[in-house]
């Protein structure tokens, strides 16, 4: 696409949105939800408060039903349990991470790609 029609293709969109802003401009409702955060945003100002704060005021159930999207820091999902099974002895190992006695002895006897191919679950 040459210069000229991505400009004038951008400058169609602009003019769009500018339509689309103009007509939000005189919606009632959207007059009334700026009026109600503005003296929200006020009062919270004044009372030395929160959203967050307020929120669970409010509402209580909320902070304690609702999981968080942001997972603690330092925390995260357990490993999952391996089986390992060897065919040669029979020996059986469970572990969930790669840092254990016998199966390390195992890696370097056989090769990392042959013991987790005795993966049993």
């Amino acid at each position: 696409m040459s210069k000229l029609a991505e400009y004038r293709q951008l400058e169609k969109h602009l003019a769009e949105q500018l339509q689309a802003l103009e007509a939000l401009k005189g919606d009632a409702a959207l007059k009334k939800e700026i009026e109600f955060e503005t003296k929200l945003r006020g009062l919270l100002d004044q009372y030395g408060f929160s959203l967050k704060h307020i929120i669970k005021l409010l509402d209580p159930q909320t902070s304690k039903s609702a999981p968080t999207s942001a997972a603690a820091p330092g925390t995260r999902k357990p490993r999952e349990l391996k089986t390992y099974k060897n065919p040669h002895t029979g020996e059986v190992v469970e572990t969930r991470g790669g840092n254990h006695k016998t199966l390390k002895e195992w890696k370097a006897r056989h090769g990392a790609n042959v013991v987790e191919s005795w993966v049993a679950n």
